[in-house]
């Protein structure tokens, strides 16, 4: 029987040295997928399959940083995501790769509930979302994304046309800063009924009727969709500071129109 060949330590590059001593604010990984709980309001929780990035900040005097920590991290991370979730991963994360700053984005789609006006035949509309935490020794900053699609009938068209207007699929696309315990449905809900129309996936006739009178009744451009949208996320409790953008999907034009409003509720004017 053969000796087992004595133990040798692998030398541990990353914390060597670097060539250029210089700090850097994030490095990490990219685009690893995993299954992933979000909460429903609704139904408690809902799986959805998400492209994660995490990272941590690196010192000048480290060459580079420890990442398959931050895999092992990831893999061990089988909760419901939510703000206090993210906050025990990202604490997780600075104590493993002794870091002062964890960064962590989750980008998922969130399928919503969605009953048709005059049936109520159910259906399900897919919202692109992205959930961003950081964590330092300030605390933990928390950073909702979501695409939500919506209807939009043009006023000037209306107004001039002896018979209809144009109308088209628009996104609001909101960027929030947000205080604690949020429901992703709340906002998605906020742009919808900010346009002249929500978007559903089932529209049997009488729907289908019931969505065109409202929309039609109900003509807006993008900057009428964007105050809207920001008037409403002025009045959120919740939310520290926006941006809120709409994009027209134009119909008859052979570009797209967009509004964008920013906010920061934290200063003061």
């Amino acid at each position: 029987m053969s000796a087992r060949p004595p133990f040798i330590p692998l030398v541990d590059v990353q914390m060597e040295q670097p060539g250029i001593a210089l700090p850097i604010n994030r490095a990490g990984i990219k685009g690893i997928k995993m299954p992933l709980l979000v909460q429903d309001r609704q139904e408690g929780s809902q799986a959805t399959i998400a492209d994660v990035d995490l990272a941590v900040d690196l010192p000048a005097s480290l060459k580079g940083t420890h990442m398959s920590r931050l895999v092992e991290a990831l893999d061990n991370f089988d909760e419901v995501l939510t703000h206090t979730s993210l906050r025990r991963l990202l604490g997780n994360i600075r104590l493993n790769l002794l870091a002062s700053c964890a960064f962590a984005r989750f980008s998922f789609p969130f399928l919503v509930r969605k009953a048709a006006p005059a049936t109520g035949k159910p259906g399900r509309v897919a919202c692109a979302c992205v959930i961003e935490g950081k964590l330092d020794e300030h605390g933990q900053t928390l950073v909702l994304r979501t695409a939500t699609p919506v209807m939009t009938v043009c006023p000037c068209s209306m107004a001039i046309s002896s018979v209809g207007a144009h109308s088209q699929r628009a996104t609001v696309s909101l960027e929030m800063g947000i205080d604690g315990l949020f429901w992703i449905e709340e906002f998605i809900e906020i742009s919808e009924v900010s346009a002249s129309s929500a978007v559903y996936s089932l529209l049997k006739r009488e729907d289908e009727k019931m969505v065109t009178e409202k929309a039609f009744s109900n003509p807006m451009f993008v900057e009428d969709v964007a105050r809207n949208v920001s008037a409403r996320l002025l009045e959120h409790p919740r939310v520290l500071w926006f941006s809120a953008e709409v994009e027209s999907l134009e119909s008859i034009h052979g570009h797209n129109a967009f509004a964008r409003i920013e906010h920061d509720k934290t200063k003061r004017n």
